[in-house]
């Protein structure tokens, strides 16, 4: 309990920037629901669920003092297959299509608010997943594991919004992921929608990555 006070107490800020935009992102829904007497948009607040479980993974791990390698691998593995439901709310602009004229305006900060706060969720928890990885192995090697890390999520966020699956269906369905994967792989040509997306959707992630980790480091020396 005591480690996990000195974490709340650390990570403050944090929590309560979270918490603030969780909080106006549902009252914003709230709102356009009051507004319209339509829910159509509650399937955000779950999409906002899932994308803080890897920021919770991530919180966890960081209040152990020491985790051996086997449960890092375990957990992280759950983390991994968990962690493209944070960027995944991006796509959420798809069901814009679908709003009325006068209320694109609404529709579109909703969805935008939503996906910022997903965002922030993705990027705290890589950026403690990679100071704990640090401590296992090299530094150049963890450099070379985010690029891939991204392109995995990237590739997550297409099998979530192209392809229609869900996270705990690869303890329910994995044979079915497994063979899509494998179909992907082996014929890119085929599917190179896939790989287009899968691509650029990781360098979105990665380049945002660097500029989220250069200013907190900035902020950090400048305190």
């Amino acid at each position: 309990m005591k480690t996990i006070r000195q974490f709340i107490a650390a990570e403050t800020k944090t929590i309560s920037v979270l918490i603030l935009l969780s909080t106006f992102s549902i009252l914003l829904l709230l709102f356009r629901i009051k507004l319209t007497q339509s829910h159509y948009f509650l399937f955000l607040v779950w999409n906002l669920f899932l994308a803080g479980i890897p920021y919770a993974i991530t919180s966890y791990l960081k209040t152990l003092k020491h985790i051996n390698t086997l449960s890092l691998l375990i957990i992280g593995s759950v983390w991994l297959v968990f962690l493209p439901n944070a960027p995944y709310i991006i796509t959420d602009l798809f069901h814009l299509r679908y709003s009325s004229a006068y209320l694109v305006w609404l529709d579109t900060l909703i969805i935008v608010v939503f996906a910022i706060t997903g965002l922030i969720f993705f990027y705290k928890s890589v950026l403690t997943m990679e100071s704990i990885i640090k401590t296992y192995v090299e530094k150049r090697v963890v450099a070379f594991m985010l690029p891939v890390l991204f392109i995995l999520v990237g590739f997550g966020v297409y099998l979530g919004r192209f392809l229609r699956f869900n996270s705990w269906e690869i303890i329910n369905k994995p044979w079915t992921i497994i063979t899509t994967i494998l179909e992907i792989i082996t014929h890119p040509r085929t599917h190179s929608a896939a790989w287009f997306f899968t691509i650029c959707f990781g360098l979105f992630l990665g380049v945002f990555y660097y500029v989220v980790k250069t200013t907190t480091i900035e902020n950090k020396k400048r305190l």
